[in-house]
């Protein structure tokens, strides 16, 4: 039996996703991130953006753009989103209706990313006006993705989590720390004090653990400083082993290696992961010893997301193990 079935029985699998959430917002960006990703495969997600890549009065011909190219051939991976314009914004109702009005991109597009929410009744509203327009091109449902960068976000995290269509959660740093009105430092919405601020600490430590409780993906903020890429490799690494975070924004494509290498599981923890689910698997799941240690479903559970993540990320799994994700 997959681990898959054998393992989660009585709850549902959580959602795994690519570690690295690339945004562009330019067709220039655009075509360039996306020829990345036909290169080195659907290791990364894409995500287009609208809320900040269209220049105002242009936003009807940036949509269009962007909804042409979601449903062509050269989208090999339908790997792609979109963040839209927020809900009260002029062009939300416009940006979904052009992203949703031919099958070709409603059925290729990955996820829509709805920033700037301020309730759980903003995301439901959102989605029933989604879901309206997606099931008219033969789709039932899209994958949302909330961006949390407001205290009122944060405050329904949890209900945020909990809905079915949610699949990811990400922090937006910058407007929640400027949310605060000069409360919070400038100097919290980059390293080092965004991990040792308490307001942002906490800010962050909730949306992860809302995410982990209801199988969500949680995405962390983005690092501003794109020439260095070990400060990205820093932030993601503290962000995946300090704070959980299983997924990451880039913003320029050199931060796309730094933050899969910083989230990908280490080639050792993926050769014990194998051989003891290889086992485990032998054994029908039951008890095993392994170098006098006793290993059951519930560390199961834990082996195999490390490789699940291991191959999300493009690692290459020891001989035998790929039938296990």
């Amino acid at each position: 039996m997959h681990p898959s079935q054998a393992l989660f029985e009585d709850q549902l699998a959580p959602i795994f996703l690519p570690a690295c959430d690339h945004y562009a917002g330019s067709e220039k960006l655009m075509l360039k991130s996306l020829n990345l990703q036909n290169d080195l495969g659907p290791i990364f997600d894409i995500t287009f953006d609208c809320e900040d890549g269209a220049a105002i009065g242009n936003e009807l011909a940036h949509i269009q753009m962007l909804a042409s190219l979601i449903g062509s051939d050269d989208n090999q991976f339908n790997r792609i989103g979109v963040r839209v314009h927020h809900s009260q914004h002029p062009s939300f109702q416009q940006d979904l209706q052009e992203l949703l009005r031919t099958e070709a991109t409603c059925k290729k597009l990955a996820y829509i990313v709805l920033p700037k929410i301020n309730s759980v009744e903003e995301v439901n509203a959102a989605i029933d006006h989604i879901n309206q327009l997606s099931l008219a091109q033969g789709r039932a449902q899209i994958p949302i993705h909330v961006l949390i960068e407001t205290q009122a976000a944060l405050a329904q995290v949890q209900s945020l989590a909990a809905n079915p269509q949610v699949e990811c959660l990400s922090f937006g740093i910058m407007d929640f720390v400027s949310s605060h009105w000069g409360a919070i430092p400038a100097s919290a919405m980059r390293s080092p004090a965004q991990f040792t601020h308490p307001l942002v600490t906490r800010a962050k430590l909730e949306i992860s653990a809302a995410c982990h409780l209801h199988g969500k993906v949680p995405s962390h903020s983005v690092t501003t400083d794109f020439k260095d890429p070990s400060v990205t490799l820093s932030d993601a690494t503290r962000a995946n082993q300090e704070f959980a975070y299983t997924r990451m924004w880039s913003i320029h494509p050199s931060q796309i290696k730094p933050i899969l290498k910083a989230m990908a599981p280490r080639s050792a923890e993926i050769n014990e992961a194998s051989a003891i689910l290889l086992a485990a698997q032998a054994n029908q799941w039951g008890p095993i010893e392994m170098h006098g240690r006793l290993h059951d479903r519930a560390s199961y559970r834990y082996y195999w997301t490390v490789l699940k993540k291991a191959s999300i990320s493009g690692v290459n799994l020891p001989e035998g193990a790929q039938c296990l994700v």
